[in-house]
């Protein structure tokens, strides 16, 4: 495990977590907006956070694709696409989680606290997430962009 953890210890590893940072406060800001929407629409939250979920989802794979891990060229595999909604419904259902507790423990929310509860769910979530997309995700790519600069060394 120790070992592990070390593996985020680099520049690489530093320059991505700061790239999907600043992804993740992108995609949140994106999320909490259309969120707002889907509520002031009528929506039950939960078909907010899903819908609002999907959209962003959508946004953050191109995102972490193209500009975390410079992967710009050609379109993901299926099984690349397919790891990213896995890692992201993963997070999906812990936030549902999360916002579902925080509704049960203090009653309704309301605006405000459900978007605090999703804030705070968005920000519990980044570094499982990033975890997940370096080594679940992108693995394969980042790899097979990695094996020509190791032969050619």
């Amino acid at each position: 495990m120790k070992s592990y953890l070390l593996s985020f210890a680099n520049r690489e590893s530093a320059f991505q977590a700061v790239k999907v940072a600043l992804v993740g406060v992108a995609n949140t800001i994106t999320y909490l907006a259309l969120f707002n929407v889907f509520l002031a629409a009528g929506l039950a939250w939960f078909w907010a956070v899903t819908i609002s979920f999907v959209l962003t989802t959508l946004m953050s794979y191109a995102l972490n694709r193209r500009w975390t891990f410079s992967l710009s060229e050609g379109a993901g595999s299926v099984r690349e696409t397919a790891s990213f909604f896995v890692v992201n419904i993963t997070a999906y259902i812990a936030s549902v989680v999360i916002i579902w507790l925080a509704d049960t423990l203090f009653g309704p929310l309301g605006t405000i606290g459900y978007n605090l509860a999703a804030a705070f769910a968005a920000g519990l979530l980044v570094l499982p997430k990033l975890a997940g997309y370096r080594d679940m995700v992108f693995n394969r790519a980042l790899e097979e962009r990695a094996a020509p600069a190791i032969s050619n060394s």
